[in-house]
């Protein structure tokens, strides 16, 4: 078997609550959502975007 996985086989296991990948994805998205953390890079409006006023 191949140790090169295809994209699918990627997402795949990215989206396995099983599996490794799965766990590693949802602890990264927890650090970048959370202001507590280092990592945080700020959230709300996405930079370059108003409030639509003139």
């Amino acid at each position: 078997m191949s140790k090169h996985q295809t994209p699918n086989d990627q997402r795949a296991n990215s989206m396995n609550p099983n599996n490794s990948a799965h766990k590693a994805g949802v602890d990264n998205r927890a650090n970048q959502m959370n202001p507590n953390n280092r990592e945080y890079k700020g959230g709300g409006q996405k930079s370059g975007s108003g409030s639509g006023k003139r």
